[in-house]
């Protein structure tokens, strides 16, 4: 068989690979899907409730210490100085509460300021990828289908030997007549497959996914 003729036998390779790339646009999607969702449930978190809570906290705390300290000093003016321990320690652990929900609130305060000039470039890198998955990947099935096609038409074409040629008629004695085969042989699929694919593959771009509502805390 000529070097230049294809051996083209199946175009099960292709079919698997096509198979391979739905499996992954699928998975990918999905895989987007739940990185989007949790991008917007800690954006949520941050700016509603964390935010909530620890200003609630903060003047649950500031009202605790208030108590404590008239209490401390309801004892300090009823004479009963032997007695005031449980009072000062009472103080003590508001004013620690009081710290620590200050600390948080203020944390809080500079998460949300930060939040979304680190999440938005990582964010658009997902959107690039979505792209990708609705837009070049389906051009890459498309072609797929199409060269497989192509394969299989190719593989089924019937080799046949034309006339001999003209010089066939003053070759030496003994010297077997040339056959059409030995001059030309099939045309390969790689310019079928170019020729076909030629025009842009038609694209399977999906909807935007909608913007899921925000969880309730």
């Amino acid at each position: 068989m000529p070097s230049n003729q294809a051996k083209v036998t199946s175009s099960e390779a292709l079919d698997f690979f096509r198979a391979s790339l739905i499996i992954f646009q699928s998975k990918a999607r999905r895989s987007l899907d739940d990185a989007a969702d949790e991008l917007r449930r800690t954006r949520m978190w941050l700016q509603h409730d964390q935010r909530v809570r620890w200003e609630n906290e903060l003047k649950k705390c500031r009202q605790v210490l208030a108590r404590a300290e008239q209490d401390l000093l309801s004892a300090k003016l009823s004479g009963l100085r032997d007695n005031i321990t449980f009072q000062l320690n009472a103080v003590r652990k508001a004013k620690a509460a009081l710290e620590h929900a200050e600390v948080k609130q203020r944390q809080v305060k500079k998460w949300n300021q930060t939040f979304d000039a680190v999440a938005d470039p990582l964010g658009k890198r997902l959107e690039g990828l979505r792209q990708y998955l609705d837009f070049n990947l389906p051009k890459g099935i498309a072609f797929l289908v199409q060269a497989a096609r192509i394969i299989e038409e190719y593989a089924a074409t019937p080799m046949t030997s034309g006339p001999a040629t003209s010089g066939a008629s003053t070759a030496e004695p003994g010297t077997a007549p040339a056959t059409a085969a030995a001059s030309a042989s099939p045309t390969e699929p790689t310019a079928a497959i170019a020729e076909a694919t030629a025009e842009p593959a038609a694209t399977f771009a999906e909807e935007p996914a909608t913007t899921p509502e925000a969880p309730t805390s």
